[in-house]
């Protein structure tokens, strides 16, 4: 694996930093918010499961890298200016951090399913080309439960069956063989009788494999979702976040490691992969025990540019409470 990318650290401290909103301390697991019985077995399909206790990607993976004394990039406050859109006219413009998240249809929800969760075809309608079939090894398909196209709250936007607009992201991780499946632009197509997606991507969470150069993911920076993302049930659990989490900027320019895809040239935007940080020095002590621990998590493993979107929106799960 390369070296940090320590080139591309900058500080988001000068924002004016609000997050509010938050997913609730405490509360029931979350298969049992999710409406399902019991606890999760082997073969269950379990929506927003407790994964909390596992390991996602090693520790060394970019997602889970202490850069809290990695070197700033000499190109921060330039990058910090263009994201806050501060101009000649509006020197001291600002960006107010937003939490990307909630209950429904608001935030990105994901699946845990069982080693025997049946596989289907995924008919890619846009980027074929650069997507995943299947899990290397296995069988073409992706371990989609039936539903994701009878249920609301199984893809991004809350429409049983993705719908027709939107990023519909579909996350779904096979629990016993550590592998996560993600699509975007997800949609049931009845009058087909098929899965169709603008992109997908199987990562392996026991390594740290990268996209091919130039391929992109269900993501448009070529990474995974789901290790960036805020969860409930990681903000109840005892111990820190230990792991970055995905932002978007409303453009970007180029791509740095460990982003693998462009999606934007924008003049003076952050390149995909760029890496936020919030200073050491910006006092949290005034904000709710769950909002210190995501603002800890911006300190010690910072952001990572993941795609084009509304600037500084910080993206988590689905919460139905």
């Amino acid at each position: 694996m390369r070296a940090p990318p320590i080139i591309v650290v900058v500080s988001v401290a000068v924002l004016a930093l609000s997050l509010v909103g938050c997913s609730k301390s405490g509360g029931p697991t979350a298969p049992e918010r999710a409406g399902l019985p019991g606890a999760v077995t082997s073969d269950s399909v379990a929506l927003l499961e407790n994964l909390s206790a596992r390991q996602v990607f090693p520790t060394s993976n970019w997602w889970n890298l202490d850069i809290s004394h990695a070197p700033l990039d000499p190109g921060s406050s330039a990058f910090i200016d263009w994201i806050s859109g501060r101009t000649p006219q509006n020197p001291t413009a600002t960006r107010q951090v937003h939490p990307d998240f909630g209950p429904p249809p608001y935030g990105i929800p994901y699946m845990g399913v069982g080693a025997n969760q049946s596989l289907v075809p995924i008919t890619y309608v846009l980027y074929g080309s650069q997507s995943d079939a299947g899990a290397p090894g296995r069988p073409s398909g992706f371990p989609i439960p039936d539903i994701a196209r009878t249920q609301p709250n199984s893809i991004e936007g809350g429409i049983a069956g993705g719908g027709a607009s939107g990023d519909r992201h579909l996350l779904v991780i096979d629990r016993a063989r550590g592998l996560l499946f993600e699509t975007w632009a997800t949609r049931w197509n009845a009058a087909q009788s098929r899965w169709e997606a603008g992109s997908g991507a199987v990562f392996d969470l026991s390594n740290s494999n990268r996209r091919p150069d130039g391929w992109t993911s269900a993501d448009a920076a070529g990474l995974a979702i789901f290790p960036g993302l805020v969860r409930h049930d990681e903000i109840v659990a005892a111990g820190p976040i230990t792991h970055a989490l995905r932002v978007t900027t409303r453009g970007t320019n180029g791509s740095v490691w460990p982003a693998s895809h462009v999606a934007g040239s924008t003049g003076g935007a952050p390149p995909m992969g760029t890496r936020l940080r919030l200073k050491a020095n910006k006092d949290i002590s005034g904000y709710p025990a769950d909002v210190q621990k995501i603002f800890q998590a911006m300190k010690t493993y910072g952001l990572i540019v993941a795609d084009n979107g509304s600037d500084m929106y910080v993206s988590g799960t689905m919460d139905p409470l």
